[in-house]
């Protein structure tokens, strides 16, 4: 674990409504860096940075169109780069939040996957072999993009129909279009996510809070495929950047741990021991503050 996380208290930025440098309405890579020292002020030595990557922004961010370019109403990437070496200068940590589970309608791969000829990012994310089917009883699947190019088929969606799911395979493949965990299609794809994450850490990040880490694998119900899916990110990030920290948006800390994870993110929907936690906490007589 980064030592540094030891005494880390974050403070969470949604670039947009935080500081505006330019008069434009909209906040930015240069306002972050005026505001760094109020920060440090507050008690503060993390930043936990929303989406910041080039987007529609038909979620807020969480559905990228660019994973290695910086949205442009942020800013550009060589200003990101200035506001990570400016948060170092001050001893100060910051982590981007990472959006691995599926892309917007606007990415080149996704462009590319909806063509009917075969090419490198057709299994880049999930597809059914006919366009009447669709992902019922499948969890961790919100629903489908259908109609939409020439190829004949369905493409699984995390949440918003802008948002098609990136393909790390199903924890039980039961069609003839589904392919395993370690399938060299599902491998492909956690490759990608992997140069992606070394590109930010290479230009100085210091790690990730990663959006829906639980839902990678997909017909995963009891989360063991997804748990070796980030044990095998785990073994990447200890090779290259030991010092990265990784927080799960999760909400089961008994699976995000075990995957690697070294802090997990409370979730208000679905399965989370936090509540227990809480529960117990109130009858000992102890308060629980959570700050947001």
């Amino acid at each position: 674990m980064p030592v540094w996380l030891d005494n880390a208290i974050f403070y969470e930025i949604y670039p947009q409504s935080f500081q505006d440098s330019n008069a434009d309405g909209i906040g930015d890579f240069n306002g972050i860096k005026k505001r760094l020292d109020y920060i440090k002020s507050l008690g503060c030595n993390a930043i936990w940075m929303n989406p910041c990557y080039e987007s529609p922004f038909s979620d807020a961010g969480y559905d990228v169109a660019d994973y290695y370019k910086a949205a442009p109403r942020y800013g550009t990437n060589e200003e990101l780069r200035e506001l990570f070496e400016e948060v170092h200068k001050r001893d100060m940590h910051i982590i981007l939040d990472l959006v691995p589970g599926h892309t917007s309608i606007e990415h080149a791969w996704f462009k590319e996957s909806m063509k009917p000829e075969k090419n490198e990012f057709s299994n880049r994310y999930i597809w059914t072999d006919d366009i009447w089917k669709g992902f019922e009883g499948y969890n961790n699947i919100a629903g489908c993009i259908r109609g939409i190019s020439d190829r004949n088929g369905s493409c699984a969606v995390n949440f918003f129909s802008t948002q098609p799911a990136l393909n790390y395979g199903f924890a039980k493949p039961t069609e003839s279009w589904q392919v395993g965990p370690d399938s060299k299609e599902a491998t492909a794809s956690r490759l990608a996510m992997q140069d992606v994450m070394a590109f930010w850490l290479e230009m100085g990040c210091d790690g990730f809070r990663v959006d829906m880490a639980g839902a990678m694998v997909k017909g995963d119900s009891d989360g063991e495929a997804t748990i070796a899916f980030w044990q095998k990110v785990r073994t990447f990030l200890e090779e290259r950047f030991p010092d990265a920290a990784m927080i799960s948006e999760w909400g089961e800390p008994d699976k995000s741990l075990k995957g690697g994870y070294h802090m997990d993110f409370l979730l208000h929907f679905g399965p989370s021991h936090y509540q227990c936690q809480v529960h117990h906490l109130s009858i000992m007589g102890m308060r629980l503050v959570c700050v947001i």
